[in-house]
């Protein structure tokens, strides 16, 4: 079997900051700016250099010496954590998040009062924003790792770095969506109406806007310059990401590689920047902060891979949005990959954006009969599995096991 893991695509700064700034395709360019009307938004980057099915997503590791090579916790192979194993009953979120529940309680208490605190109208949005449910996975996994490797430094207790972290990156995250919610023109989030729907375009726009203001400041009083230069780049990721999507819309030659360092930017990027900024602030060896910034990105992509199977699989009540939204809209993902490669039909429809009637449910229904959904899933299980494997530089403890259940949980959603 042909294999989906992606090799030799960098995320190593300098070379990929040299990719982002190219354009390789003119009918990409062209069609998209007939579709939006203007050049203005952004550029299509470069494709990479490499297999189209044989390319790995791995960011260079700065140059470490063989001691400090040596300074990883050692690794339990009989503990390792099978990614792929089978269990009776699902796996509760709620359960595994039971050991930073404390710290969840506390964050949610901070999260409105930070944000609304200085205007009546971002008091009530930050309550609908807060409202809103979620599962605050991100901060969860903040605390996971603060505490998992809080352990390997001796470490009684969390430091308020720590603390403010998982607020900052709540933030972000956050303010990521609502601006999602205005370019998407989505009405509905987590079952609710979005903000923009709510108040108009121009109080979500501030209300993000803000948020990432916010964060940025809070950020920059954490007065660590590598976890500060780590997290401004995941709000650039974002700008990047959208950018990458609105440039190729429709696109029926985006690539595999493409496709992965979009969901790099929009999802992948935020996740490992907390991870590995968690156990920064720890003070544990770099090797270490390195391996926990590959779990967040592995279990990012595999989160997002799977966010892209559910889009065809779950109905509109189960996914809080409309099904299919990312297909109808022109946004390529993994699923309609694999399927291009396979159905020519498929192709002729995309091209045609839909336009006769009943177009879109025949692509829906093609992309399901000829593998690409399942193909999908494997590349999901591929990430999980490496995910898995980044955990082993871990001591073995409830933390840890839970930073290994979300993995599983991920996959749960598509069993």
């Amino acid at each position: 079997m042909m294999s989906l893991t992606c090799q030799n695509i960098d995320f190593g700064r300098t070379r990929f900051d040299l990719v982002t700034c190219g354009c390789s395709s003119r009918k990409k360019f062209s069609r998209w700016i007939r579709r939006s009307g203007t050049p203005t938004r952004g550029f299509e980057t470069q494709k990479l250099a490499g297999s189209k099915h044989d390319v790995t997503l791995s960011r260079a590791f700065s140059a470490k010496s063989p001691k400090a090579l040596l300074n990883v916790v050692p690794q339990d192979p009989a503990s390792v954590f099978d990614a792929k194993s089978n269990s009776n009953s699902p796996i509760l979120v709620s359960s595994l998040l039971e050991v930073v529940a404390d710290d969840l309680q506390t964050l949610n208490k901070n999260l409105k009062s930070i944000v609304g605190a200085e205007n009546p109208v971002l008091i009530s949005a930050a309550e609908q924003i807060f409202g809103a449910g979620g599962k605050r996975m991100r901060p969860a996994l903040v605390f996971l790792v603060s505490r998992a490797t809080a352990q390997i430094a001796e470490l009684k207790e969390l430091t308020s770095k720590h603390r403010r972290l998982a607020e900052i990156i709540e933030m972000i995250h956050t303010a990521s969506l609502i601006h999602d919610d205005v370019l998407d023109d989505s009405g509905m989030r987590r079952g609710k109406e979005t903000i923009h729907q709510l108040y108009g375009t121009r109080v979500a726009v501030l209300a993000g806007d803000f948020m990432f203001a916010q964060s940025s400041w809070y950020l920059a009083n954490l007065e660590n310059l590598e976890v500060i230069k780590l997290i401004s780049q995941v709000i650039k990721d974002f700008a990047s990401g959208e950018i990458k999507q609105a440039s190729s819309l429709f696109d029926c030659d985006v690539t595999l590689e493409e496709y992965l360092i979009k969901s790099y930017y929009k999802t992948a990027s935020l996740i490992a920047a907390s991870t590995k900024g968690a156990a920064i602030f720890s003070g544990v060896d770099s090797s270490i902060c390195e391996q926990m910034y590959e779990y967040g990105k592995n279990l990012g992509l595999s989160f997002q891979v799977v966010d892209d199977i559910l889009d065809f699989t779950q109905s509109a009540e189960q996914l809080g949005k409309p099904a299919g939204i990312d297909l109808a809209k022109g946004n390529l993902t993994a699923p309609v990959i694999f399927a291009l490669e396979l159905e020519p039909k498929l192709r002729e429809i995309i091209d045609s954006e839909f336009s006769e009637d009943g177009s879109f449910n025949e692509a829906v229904e093609l992309i399901k009969k000829c593998g690409g959904i399942k193909r999908a899933q494997e590349l999901a299980k591929e990430k999980a599995d490496l995910a898995i494997k980044n955990l082993q530089c871990l001591p073995r403890s409830e933390f840890r096991s839970s930073l290994e259940g979300m993995v599983k949980y991920n996959l749960e959603r598509i069993d």
